[in-house]
């Protein structure tokens, strides 16, 4: 062969190796929303359409939470190391149950929610008081709610979460 059909015979094959490679048009799993991880019920407000404070996971219970915040929150939790919210300041921890992601081997995606929780910080003219409420079920319900001059002990693992560092 002449070096300048060979050369076009080396493109041609460099250009159509990773094409091969392509899968089939109709052959991809098609986006969908995950609606069973969604949040249904009475909530005294919507944390997913909140800002991130940070995230956790249980492997024994194979549970994943996101620890969501009101802009009072947020901005509080991002900028003190303490842990004594702002007038105004609301948590909400959601809770999901882990599944196995089909289109990634070995990844994780949260499922069934398991349980949302929201703690509230506000001034009353007695000083602050912390209002803490969980719901569970489907649709979620609320199955507890206490107030108190002091978060009870549920409140206090919540308000002295840190911050996940943003990028």
């Amino acid at each position: 062969m002449r070096p300048r059909l060979q050369r076009r015979v080396l493109f041609l094959l460099v250009i159509s190796v990773p094409l091969a490679g392509c899968s089939a048009p109709g052959s991809k799993i098609k986006a969908t929303l995950n609606e069973s991880a969604a949040l249904s019920g009475n909530l005294p407000a919507h944390p997913l359409q909140w800002r991130v404070i940070t995230s956790m996971l249980d492997a024994k219970d194979s549970t994943m939470s996101t620890l969501y915040g009101n802009d009072a929150a947020v901005q509080y939790a991002r900028s003190n190391a303490q842990h004594s919210y702002p007038d105004g300041s609301t948590l909400s921890l959601v809770t999901w149950a882990q599944t196995d992601d089909d289109r990634w081997f070995g990844a994780k995606i949260p499922s069934q929610v398991k349980s949302v929780e929201f703690v509230s910080v506000q001034v009353s003219p007695d000083g602050l008081t912390y209002s803490y409420e969980r719901y569970e079920g489907s649709p979620l319900k609320r199955v507890s709610m206490e107030k108190a001059f002091k978060p009870n002990e549920r409140s206090t693992f919540l308000l002295s979460q840190r911050a996940a560092v943003m990028p």
